[in-house]
């Protein structure tokens, strides 16, 4: 029986799509027509011996779970592909790389993320600036930043591609810090914030009353006000810290939905920070 191999070209197309939710926009970072996108993504199903890989809406674009299996190992195939181009033809990786980053995501996740490129590039000049996604958007719209690490809201198409996901939820010092009568004290980040107004909008789906008791530009000072019993905050599951405990169902709080991360690169970015980006997306899938 003859091996089959799976076309690169098609692979990439395929995790463009997957990662900008639709042909158009995938088409215009690939450089080609959305009818050339959609021709590859026929051919990579016919390869598959014609098993979908997308469901097609008037409205949505999902994976299917063929879509779902294949999107893990042509992700890795690439990046293999990828990397041993660039260790065979690129010159040595140098320079600056300047990156933007929401803080609590980058204490969380980053350390070693950034730790493992400086390690193996030690002639790169990493600046990583961390702040509101809010201000993190202004900067890299005037050029201030080669990469920056954005939240987003699932299903929201943001130039880019989603790097992580993660569960909301909430966060109290005890029990005693939610009340069982009145509004609902919240600690938040200033607005515009995903987190912010994911609990807004959930708290007022379930028709429950709330009012801002904090506000805070820190995940510092959001996990003071929480440790001194002002009130309930939203965090990702992997940034509650120990003495804070998750509340929810057991107190009637609405889900949250999952937290979102996109990695975007600046038009023209350097070929470090494109190395730099990419070995970002891998570390980040590792953990």
């Amino acid at each position: 029986m003859p091996h089959r191999t799976l076309d690169l070209d098609l692979l990439r197309a395929f995790v463009t799509v997957a990662d900008c939710g639709g042909f158009t926009r995938a088409g215009a970072l690939l450089g080609r027509t959305q009818s050339t996108v959609s021709l590859q993504i026929k051919r990579l199903e016919d390869s598959l011996g014609g098993r979908p890989v997308f469901e097609r809406t008037p409205r949505h674009l999902r994976l299917t779970s063929e879509g779902q299996t294949l999107l893990h190992h042509a992700r890795a195939m690439l990046r293999l592909n990828d990397a041993a181009l660039a260790e065979l033809t690129e010159p040595e990786v140098a320079g600056l790389v300047r990156l933007g980053v929401p803080e609590d995501f980058a204490t969380a996740h980053l350390p070693t993320v950034l730790a493992e490129f400086t390690d193996a590039h030690p002639k790169v000049e990493l600046e990583v600036t961390c702040d509101l996604t809010l201000n993190l958007q202004a900067k890299f719209r005037g050029g201030g930043f080669d990469l920056v690490l954005l939240k987003r809201e699932p299903g929201v198409v943001v130039e880019g591609m989603r790097v992580w996901r993660e569960p909301l939820i909430w966060v109290a010092r005890d029990a005693l810090s939610v009340p069982a009568e009145g509004p609902l004290p919240l600690i938040v980040s200033p607005d515009p914030c995903v987190y912010r107004s994911r609990a807004v909008a959930a708290l007022e789906g379930q028709g429950r009353r709330w009012r801002i008791a904090y506000t805070s530009t820190s995940l510092a000072g959001t996990q003071a006000a929480v440790r001194a019993g002002l009130g309930v905050a939203v965090l990702p599951r992997e940034m509650c810290p120990p003495g804070l405990k998750p509340v929810g169902a057991d107190i009637a709080l609405p889900a949250l939905a999952d937290t979102e991360i996109a990695l975007i690169e600046a038009p023209g970015a350097s070929v470090t920070a494109h190395r730099f980006a990419q070995h970002i997306a891998a570390a980040l899938e590792r953990l």
